[in-house]
């Protein structure tokens, strides 16, 4: 890993933002080595050269500090989109704990996105943040299975080990769910897999599951290089041919069973009393004064 330089690492104020009703973004690190076949930061949109090896920003946590001083506005710090925060080698830099501090010492809420079970070293901020401003974490778990999980996500903690996370959070009263995201066609999208992690992720005392329909999106460069990890981990299958044939190059790539499986997610999500609807998920969260446990479908 190295160092570059950074001017600026937190956005402008996001208003009304309807993902997670984040208000500022945040990313410490660029690049990711979790592996994940299909993470479409490698996309060419967002011009992330050499995206498997990481990269942090000089300076980061004082930056952050001077930023977050800065603003006129209070609101929540989300990190994640672009790089995951809790990547191997945050063991050792800590400047997402980092940041941590300088969020929760300036006021701020935070959400965050991981697949590591790392974050639950940072429980003890998370705690202090929790006494002022809004807590999210947002879990991505795609499948139930051990073994197929270290195929698609071969560099990150086992989704055994991110329900074993999510259980550590939520019992230490920290507003954890489960990002249900991507769902891969002909690998991922069956409905034993989708019970299955509604099921598990209720039983850890997950407060929400999200999925973004049921399916994954493939752009410029990220199209390429997951067809050449399907070729590699499933080449009994064939199924970057079936990829080519039913959805040549679009970008939304639609699981052939996605009106079944959601009524299956939606049923399941329900049966628990699962909040999975993005505007139910935004004032469950940031109801810090946890007025209301859960809201009402109807």
């Amino acid at each position: 890993m190295e160092h570059i330089d950074a001017k600026t690492i937190i956005s402008q104020y996001i208003e009304n933002n309807q993902w997670f009703g984040i208000n500022y973004n945040m990313n410490i690190y660029k690049g990711c080595c979790h592996g994940c076949i299909y993470c479409d930061s490698r996309s060419s949109c967002y011009g992330i050269e050499d995206f498997d090896r990481v990269r942090a920003k000089d300076n980061a946590v004082e930056i952050i500090r001077k930023e977050l001083r800065g603003k006129r506005k209070k609101g929540v710090v989300g990190t994640g989109a672009m790089s995951d925060p809790y990547n191997p080698f945050e063991k050792r830099e800590r400047l997402t704990r980092g940041a941590l501090k300088q969020i929760n010492n300036f006021n701020f809420g935070v959400a965050i996105a991981t697949k590591s079970s790392l974050i639950t070293r940072d429980i003890d901020i998370l705690k202090k943040i929790k006494e002022h401003s809004p807590v999210l974490i947002k879990m991505t778990i795609t499948t139930l299975d051990d073994e197929l999980c270290s195929k698609i996500e071969p560099n990150v903690s086992l989704s055994s080990e991110r329900f074993s996370a999510i259980k550590e959070l939520s019992d230490n009263g920290i507003y954890t769910g489960v990002l249900l995201m991507p769902i891969l066609p002909f690998i991922n999208d069956d409905e034993e897999n989708i019970i299955g992690i509604v099921k598990k992720a209720h039983e850890c005392g997950a407060k929400f599951i999200f999925a973004y329909g049921m399916g994954v999106t493939l752009r410029e460069n990220q199209r390429q290089h997951y067809y050449e990890k399907l070729i590699e981990l499933f080449p009994e299958e064939k199924l970057a041919k079936k990829y080519i044939e039913i959805y040549e190059n679009r970008y939304e790539y639609q699981s052939i069973n996605s009106k079944m499986l959601w009524q299956c997610f939606k049923r399941e999500c329900e049966k628990y009393n699962m909040l999975y609807k993005m505007e139910d998920i935004i004032l469950s969260y940031k109801d810090i004064n946890n007025k209301k446990e859960q809201i009402s479908w109807f």
